[in-house]
């Protein structure tokens, strides 16, 4: 099969990194050069960029082109590389597709369009033209807390079985029962990944091949190990993790994702807290307990006094 190969190699946690932004709101290109280093160095297994953690609806079509080839060049095929290409629009959905082919990207992971609430027959329709424009492998991202609508199993399966390239999807559904009925229409060998940070565990015991977790943004070396103990056979480790991992996902998720995961880095020293309107960094009461979790699992930088 000719995606057999991806299939094996896209496995583990794929680190959703965030745009981080200069205090003026201009990309910065180095800070993110910086993190996609620190995410390998920690033993995160695949990078994605300008996905929901990306904030991609807060940049132009150019800047997400110019974040995917900058994060190509820096990752240089350590790993591999997932851009998100998604979005409400056609169009600019199967450009961005094309970029990511022709920068060399190892898939794509395209977004339900969100906001228009398409049909399943349209979403069908969508899918497949995207994935019939390019050769590589196509990853759908199913997130319908933020898009209102859900691509029903039905749907997904049809897809699979007709595009060669559809080898998976990231399932951000709080509904298990759909979860699993995506493998079992599917077929086991459909690459399924958790983007809720809760299931990433239950996901694998299911035979899920992955996550893609916004919580790898602060403790990558964490995250990715939840896989490689259950891939090793380490059950009880991957348990402990995650509950251990536990109180840092229920607080970057008290706001809506990236602000407090942007306010964390920012704690951390890895990146400027900025996130461009109408996104914005949490309460300073949500921040202070943000910053007393987040003491529990990695050292942090000295508080800036307030001007």
């Amino acid at each position: 099969m000719k995606y057999e190969a991806a299939k094996r190699k896209l496995r583990g946690s794929i680190a959703p990194v965030v745009t981080p932004f200069n205090e003026s709101g201009s990309i910065d290109f180095d800070a993110l050069e910086n993190l996609i280093n620190w995410h390998i160095e920690s033993g995160t297994h695949a990078i994605s960029v300008t996905g929901t953690t990306g904030e991609p609806s807060s940049l132009t079509t150019e800047e997400r082109v110019k974040v995917m080839e900058h994060s190509a060049k820096v990752i240089n095929q350590r790993v591999p590389f997932v851009p998100g290409t998604g979005s409400t629009n056609h169009e600019e959905t199967l450009y961005l597709t094309k970029k990511a082919e022709e920068i060399g990207a190892d898939a794509a992971l395209v977004i339900v369009p969100y906001y228009n609430k398409p049909s399943q027959h349209a979403l069908y329709k969508h899918f497949k033209a995207v994935a019939d424009s390019v050769s590589i492998p196509i990853i759908i991202y199913n997130i319908p807390g933020r898009t209102a609508t859900n691509l029903e199993v039905k749907t997904l399966a049809k897809l699979n079985a007709d595009c060669e390239n559809i080898i998976g999807v990231k399932e951000s559904n709080k509904d298990f029962e759909h979860i699993n009925r995506v493998l079992l229409n599917c077929g086991r060998d459909f690459l399924l990944y958790s983007g809720i940070e809760l299931l990433c565990y239950p996901m694998l015991a299911i035979g899920g091949a992955g996550h893609i977790s916004a919580t790898a943004n602060i403790t990558p070396g964490k995250v990715a190990e939840i896989y490689d103990a259950w891939a090793e056979g380490d059950v009880k480790r991957a348990q402990d993790l995650h509950y251990e991992l536990m109180p840092l996902n229920d607080v970057l998720f008290k706001d809506t994702n990236p602000a407090p995961l942007k306010a964390a880095l920012g704690m951390m020293g890895k990146i400027k807290p900025v996130l461009r309107l109408p996104m914005d960094l949490p309460s300073q009461e949500l921040q202070n307990e943000i910053r007393e979790v987040l003491s529990s699992y990695v050292e942090l930088a000295p508080e800036v006094p307030a001007k």
